[in-house]
């Protein structure tokens, strides 16, 4: 069963929410360096330490956009948990990297500008350099556990190791692959989720 939530935990969720979608704004109208906290606050509506309290640093309030651009609706449930939830219930190897594929294309476009903002501040701001090199590890580990999914039901390539595998979905589903490619390049969608659901399969299964 569900839990209820209580009119105190709803009301922290909208004030964080409301934080977040301020300040996911702000970072990419006038990047990281420009936005002080204290303008994310007057422009959410809330106090500072209403900030400090309820979402943390700049640095963690940075890395919360990203979690809440990445799961889009089903935030704040961690892409992760809904992602695996979902694989696991999926017997066939090639519907889990179409999970993957519909996952990125709904993810992608909202992450790349968050992305953007990250490695810019990263050249810079430590704790945004930290966060980088932090979610790039994230990443690779839950491309990790699709991999091991895919193992565990002899789909992967004879010879190719979870590893492998992880390293392989990681630089295909890559925000600044999908940014060259899309947002910078002349691809559209469609064509750039086609050509990694056939690189996907082709790198991953067995022929």
């Amino acid at each position: 069963m569900r839990a209820v939530k209580t009119r105190q935990q709803i009301a922290a969720g909208e004030t964080q929410r409301a934080i977040l979608e301020t300040a996911a704004r702000l970072f990419t109208q006038h990047g990281y360096h420009a936005t002080s906290i204290g303008r994310i606050a007057s422009e959410a509506g809330v106090a500072v330490q209403t900030i400090y309290n309820s979402v943390g640093s700049k640095s963690e309030i940075l890395s919360r956009v990203l979690d809440f651009a990445a799961a889009g609706e089903r935030a704040p449930v961690p892409v992760p948990q809904f992602m695996r939830e979902q694989a696991e219930r999926e017997p066939d190897p090639r519907r889990i990297l179409d999970q993957l594929i519909e996952f990125w294309r709904g993810a992608l476009p909202r992450t790349a500008p968050v992305f953007r903002v990250i490695r810019e501040a990263a050249a810079s701001d430590p704790g945004a350099a930290a966060l980088e090199r932090t979610r790039g590890a994230q990443r690779l580990r839950n491309y990790g556990d699709a991999a091991r999914l895919l193992a565990e039901r002899g789909a992967l390539r004879t010879g190719l190791t979870v590893d492998q595998a992880a390293a392989t979905i990681f630089a295909i589903g890559h925000p600044e692959t999908y940014r060259t490619l899309v947002l910078d390049g002349d691809w559209d969608e469609k064509r750039w989720a086609a050509w990694a659901r056939e690189a996907l399969q082709a790198a991953l299964l067995q022929p």
